[in-house]
């Protein structure tokens, strides 16, 4: 089943496409998006979009990941192909969408984006649309700290 909003965030460690590894706990504000596959038409276009969006998500203070169930070097062949200034999460064993509850199809994620913060589920996106998603997301985030705020 799918983390739902105030689920708790399991921590996640992968190797991102340069060959580090990473480990989020989800304390501080992030987007970690789920899709199929390194350069599709689909992918390509989320991926393009939030790294267009790159300077607003970390001026607000989140950090954006992307997660497929993509290898190492596919990873760093899709992100230096398009500039990309976030990190890529390899999980070819399905295990971080095996934590998030994301139910892979034939060995690939379904476009699913969670918001964390504070260790738990701030927010779920199931069936994104990639043309624009990145902008909602972003969008919805600010909304939401400037409600924090008021």
């Amino acid at each position: 089943m799918t983390l739902e909003t105030g689920d708790d965030a399991p921590e996640v460690e992968a190797t991102n496409q340069r060959g580090e590894t990473v480990s989020v706990s989800f304390e501080a504000p992030t987007v970690l998006y789920f899709y199929p596959r390194d350069d599709t038409p689909g992918c390509t276009v989320e991926a393009k979009q939030f790294n267009e969006e790159m300077t607003s998500y970390r001026d607000a203070g989140v950090a954006v990941y992307g997660v497929s169930t993509d290898d190492v070097e596919s990873h760093e062949a899709f992100a230096d192909k398009y500039d990309l200034d976030f990190d890529l999460l390899a999980d070819p064993d399905g295990e971080i969408a095996d934590a998030f509850g994301v139910d892979l199809d034939g060995n690939a994620a379904p476009r699913t984006t969670f918001v964390l913060d504070e260790g738990e589920v701030k927010a779920t996106y199931r069936g994104v649309d990639p043309d624009g998603h990145a902008r909602e997301v972003l969008q919805d985030v600010l909304d939401e700290n400037l409600a924090t705020l008021n």
